[in-house]
């Protein structure tokens, strides 16, 4: 069974409603920080598992699983005297077909018959009605989470278990690791999972046995014997020191794996990452473990282990649905662009927008797939993102901005300069659309201003993401000629930017011609230059832009 989609309302970054639909197979999550990637991933683990950050959240409720602007609605609320309803959590997971009757219901947002499962952090008001009503009267700062509880469902509306949900996820989280005296609890949970009932049985005898050898210790006898004595001055009872045996799966948080003698957690994060990954991928019962969250793989791998990681991804998923977080183009590249879903945040709205790729214009899909995905995805992991047609307007875009934002590139703002081929401007701009993403395009008129500029882009000019900078003047038709122009009252100061000799080249139509034979080299002296120049009226109207809300 697979999960087909997940809906989100009020978790974490999620500010009202958020719904994602996956495939069956393999599913890249791709999108700047803060987009929500890592939220989705536990948001469905959460839903089919009760466990977030690796512990079970029924105990550890806390008002930082909210979404702050939702908090914050709710309190201005109360301030104002509107008394607003509480705020809630709600997350859903969908199962992809029916087969499980008693997962099946109406018993969800959409009020549709559907199978899958419910997962509420909500105010108890059976509970603690008074109790809310009196603090009323007072002030407070924050949701008061102590009245909240947990309402774990399936869509027929039944209390339901981990244990009773078909779908078993694993999340593998490369970046983070999180222990039990010293035992990974993911790699743990793994291990346990590829048990039978049996097995479990036989590990929780065996391990029940290590408390008589223990105690049978003449060691532990004496000790024992040393703590019981001193004891008795406080307590009748028998004080003792011995094995933690309290509750039936003691063994899962207290046996330790090891990797050729080496404690699991000693080895490289890399390793762990991809021993925990091809454990859950190579896992027998096909019931079991068949969603793999995977959290950035990328991170402690090289190229040749992360290429090495990717195969085993790709060759023994065939039972297994895997959704994985990334912000590597070449793993999106080497599991599927057609994979890929785009996910931003957008800044005034505090929404979240996404985009699956393999919805794209189909000349635009079939671009994207020949390229090697590099662009593409810095085109959404920026802040904003200021397209230019070459290597030479990328330079001189840069070196307007470093003069103007003393000496900083843009990439240090969050602001990435991309060099496209001036045919590829559509094809990043209908991604840009899309998700919104703020989107700038420098271009030359090509002496045709009215085509090659107005008519070529009004496509965009209703878009409030996307914004075309272009100089107006026709006879000035390129950059070098809008450049020489521009600088045509400092003509020697100009010389000397980009490294010719002023008595040589006295004339704007001798320095244009040599910028335009030696584009590299003029762009590389004016970007290393401290000579103060002059930049084309609408290279400072981009490099203003940037710093627009």
């Amino acid at each position: 069974m697979k999960i087909s989609k997940l809906y989100i309302e009020n978790f974490k970054c999620f500010n009202g409603a958020f719904t994602i639909d996956f495939t069956d197979g393999v599913n890249i999550l791709v999108g700047n920080n803060e987009a929500g990637k890592s939220t989705i991933l536990e948001a469905i683990h959460l839903a089919l598992t009760g466990i977030l950050n690796g512990h079970y959240l029924r105990n550890e409720l806390s008002q930082y699983l909210f979404n702050n602007d939702v908090i914050n609605k709710y309190l201005s609320g109360i301030k104002a005297g509107v008394n607003p309803d509480l705020p809630h959590i709600l997350i859903e997971v969908f199962f992809k077909g029916d087969d499980f009757a008693k997962f099946t219901g109406d018993g969800n947002s959409e009020r549709s018959k559907a199978t899958g499962v419910s997962f509420k952090i909500e105010f108890d008001n059976e509970a603690y009605k008074l109790a809310y009503e009196e603090l009323l009267k007072k002030e407070f700062e924050t949701i008061p989470i102590e009245f909240y509880k947990i309402s774990w469902k399936s869509f027929s509306r039944d209390g339901i278990t981990s244990r009773n949900i078909p779908i078993k996820s694993v999340l593998i989280d490369s970046s983070s690791h999180r222990y039990y005296n010293g035992s990974d609890i993911y790699i743990s949970r793994i291990l346990k999972n590829n048990l039978n009932e049996e097995q479990r049985a036989d590990i929780s005898q065996a391990f029940r046995k290590l408390k008589e050898t223990f105690m049978m210790d003449d060691s532990i006898k004496a000790i024992n014997e040393q703590v019981e004595k001193n004891s008795k001055i406080s307590t009748s009872k028998k004080v003792e020191i011995s094995v933690d045996l309290s509750s039936r799966d003691a063994w899962e948080t207290t046996l330790m794996t090891y990797l050729d003698d080496v404690p699991f957690h000693q080895i490289g994060k890399g390793e762990q990452c991809i021993v925990k990954t091809n454990l859950s991928l190579s896992h027998k019962k096909s019931e079991e473990a068949n969603l793999i969250l995977l959290e950035e793989p990328e991170n402690h791998l090289t190229h040749s282990k992360l290429n090495e990681f990717l195969k085993a991804i790709t060759s023994n998923s065939n039972q297994k649905q895997v959704i994985i977080s990334t912000h590597s183009s070449f793993v999106a590249n080497k599991l599927g662009l057609e994979n890929l879903i785009l996910l931003n945040a957008i800044k005034v709205s505090g929404k979240r927008e996404k985009f699956y790729f393999k919805d794209l214009e189909d000349t635009t899909y079939k671009y994207f797939k020949k390229l090697s995905g590099y662009d593409t995805l810095r085109l959404i992991l920026c802040k904003k993102a200021i397209l230019v047609e070459g290597d030479s307007d990328e330079l001189v875009v840069q070196k307007a901005y470093m003069d103007k934002y003393d000496g900083k590139l843009p990439i240090e703002n969050n602001i990435d300069v991309i060099s496209v081929r001036s045919l590829a401007f559509k094809r990043f701009l209908e991604i840009a659309k899309e998700l919104k993403q703020p989107t700038a395009v420098v271009t030359d008129n090509d002496g045709k201003f009215e085509e090659k500029v107005t008519n070529k882009y009004k496509d965009y000019e209703n878009i409030d993401c996307i914004t075309i900078f272009a100089d107006e003047n026709e006879n000035l038709n390129t950059l070098e000629p809008q450049f020489v122009n521009a600088n045509k009252d400092k003509l020697e100061i100009l010389c000397k930017a980009i490294g010719i000799d002023c008595t040589k080249y006295d004339l704007p139509d001798k320095i244009v011609d040599f910028m335009e034979s030696n584009k590299t080299k003029w762009t590389l002296s004016l970007f290393e230059t401290s000579e103060n120049v002059e930049y084309p009226e609408y290279i400072k109207k981009v490099v203003a832009w940037c710093d627009e809300e």
